[in-house]
């Protein structure tokens, strides 16, 4: 992931609890911040992080995912209050994602992707637990006609009180059954193989090596940051192993 400031707070989003914002980088382009001090802490940018990744790896398409230092005095420029506690509170290493403007809302009346994408995008919602691609928020946006993946913040939920146990892994994904695409994702078992063979061991570790420390410290969290890595190395690799639960579990639910 490339690292830059912030440079310029321009406008809130207040749609939903983590209350991002849009930003200028040091590189004049636009991104929507993550913040680490909203209501699920650094967590939230960790699931990001590698949930991004991981599609990225998978072929799927995503927006950018940068690293962004945030300057507290940027608060200075918003007038809400809470906002601005918000934009202090998290002073620091944040998470930042390509700003595609213009692009509009995944509508599941309107749009109707192909069997093959549905059946990659609800095989990797299924692997990473995620709990928030469903028909009341899909979390996808149409842009220039091409479908992308945001908002990865409420997947990998294991990992809030998490001590590092990896025995859940192997577990399916019961939540699979709410998923907006699922009526369209035909083709589970034929693109099982080929999204496992892109996720070896060396592809995982390569993407979980590059969440912050920063991220990997405080409350929630145990050992140190190398030792948390490894947990969730250990705890992908195994999930990814023992896959055919959670597939299965998918096929299952669409019937």
């Amino acid at each position: 992931m490339r690292r830059l400031p912030a440079t310029r707070y321009i406008t809130p989003l207040r749609e939903g609890g983590s209350m991002p914002a849009v930003v200028e980088g040091e590189d004049q382009g636009l991104y929507l911040l993550k913040f680490r001090g909203a209501g699920q802490g650094p967590k939230a940018l960790v699931a990001e992080a590698i949930c991004g990744g991981l599609a990225r790896a998978l072929g799927l398409p995503v927006p950018e995912i940068v690293l962004m230092d945030l300057d507290a005095e940027l608060a200075r420029t918003e007038g809400d209050p809470e906002i601005q506690d918000l934009i202090k509170a998290s002073a620091g290493l944040n998470l930042g994602m390509d700003y595609l403007p213009g692009a509009i809302n995944f509508d599941p009346v309107a749009e109707q992707p192909d069997a093959d994408l549905c059946s990659r995008i609800v095989w990797f919602d299924a692997f990473t637990s995620n709990v928030d691609r469903t028909a009341r928020n899909p979390n996808m946006l149409v842009w220039h006609r091409q479908l992308y993946l945001i908002d990865h913040g409420a997947a990998l939920y294991f990992h809030h009180g998490w001590d590092g146990d990896v025995s859940q892994a192997a577990k399916p994904f019961a939540l699979i059954r709410d998923h907006v695409l699922l009526r369209w994702a035909t083709q589970l078992a034929e693109v099982d193989a080929d999204l496992a063979q892109r996720l070896d061991g060396d592809v995982i570790a390569r993407i979980v090596s590059q969440v912050p420390d920063d991220w990997l410290q405080g409350g929630d969290t145990f050992g140190d940051p190398a030792t948390q890595r490894a947990a969730y190395v250990d705890y992908l690799t195994t999930r990814l192993a023992r896959r055919a639960g959670f597939v299965q579990e998918a096929i299952d639910a669409r019937g």
